[in-house]
């Protein structure tokens, strides 16, 4: 695989990583009678700050696949993966960045952080559309 389609499958499993987290201590929760099994909203705005937290972490990635994810496979199935592959490590490891500090914090400098590793993917984004679109 190339580097495109590592950091494809990567942002996908961080996605499956995150959805996994959350329903193993959504599933903890129902299974100790903490909360009943339909007790929560999508979220969590009922449980902990993590929780919640982690409810957007999830969502922040699902929300940016379809438009990240796609210039990626745009790259790979036009056979341009040439515009995407020198930055598809660095977009995926802000991504993760991102999720990470959503997770630990919400001060104002961890926001800020937050904000900086979107802010690079979508730098990123842009530019790869910009490329992919050029003749």
């Amino acid at each position: 695989m190339n580097p495109t389609l590592i950091a494809l499958t990567g942002f996908v499993s961080w996605s499956l990583c995150l959805l996994v987290l959350m329903e193993v201590m959504r599933s903890r929760l129902v299974l100790s009678g903490a909360v009943p099994a339909n007790g929560f909203d999508p979220g969590n705005s009922s449980l902990s700050p993590f929780m919640q937290r982690l409810a957007r972490a999830h969502a922040n990635c699902v929300e940016g696949l379809p438009v990240f994810g796609a210039l990626m496979l745009i790259a790979v199935i036009s056979g341009r993966s040439a515009v995407t592959d020198p930055l598809a490590f660095v977009f995926l490891a802000m991504r993760i960045a991102q999720s990470l500090i959503h997770l630990g914090s919400l001060s104002a400098r961890a926001v800020m952080l937050r904000f900086s590793a979107f802010a690079v993917q979508m730098a990123i984004a842009v530019y790869w559309a910009v490329r992919l679109l050029a003749t």
